[in-house]
């Protein structure tokens, strides 16, 4: 059975670039043995992560428990989690979201300002925004 988990998080402390290039070698290394795929959005301004992972039930469980366990992240919170007949990020181990060409109109389409805030916002608002991230190539990967 597949599911997709979305969530937010705020990075515990500064997050440079050589620290998320590390995550997301990680991510790329780990995720297809655990037949995860999926994407992530850090907004270096505010500290936020907004991630969308996809895969088997069970693996994508204990790697949210373990990114909700890990001690960069604080403020963990669920934005939604569904049973799914099939994924929307499927040709990546992690896609990463490329801030910089982010229109905030996007994210005001979505939000009451024009932030990356999903604390704010419901969970399928989060999913829409991943989507039309997707749809107009705001996604960064070497898959």
């Amino acid at each position: 059975m597949l599911v997709r988990l979305m969530y937010a998080s705020r990075a515990a402390a500064d997050l440079d670039a050589d620290a998320l290039a590390g995550i997301m070698r990680h991510c790329k290394e780990h995720n297809p043995t655990q037949g995860v795929t999926g994407l992530l959005c850090h907004c270096p301004a505010s500290g936020i992560f907004m991630q969308a992972l996809e895969g088997g039930r069970s693996a994508v469980n204990r790697l949210y428990l373990k990114i909700a366990r890990d001690p960069r992240h604080t403020d963990v919170e669920l934005l939604s989690y569904e049973e799914i007949a099939e994924r929307r990020f499927s040709g990546w181990a992690m896609g990463l979201v490329n801030m910089s060409r982010l229109n905030p109109a996007l994210l005001l389409k979505y939000s009451a300002m024009p932030v990356l805030d999903p604390y704010g916002v419901s969970g399928q608002a989060s999913l829409a925004l991943f989507d039309e991230l997707v749809a107009t190539a705001s996604v960064m990967t070497d898959r």
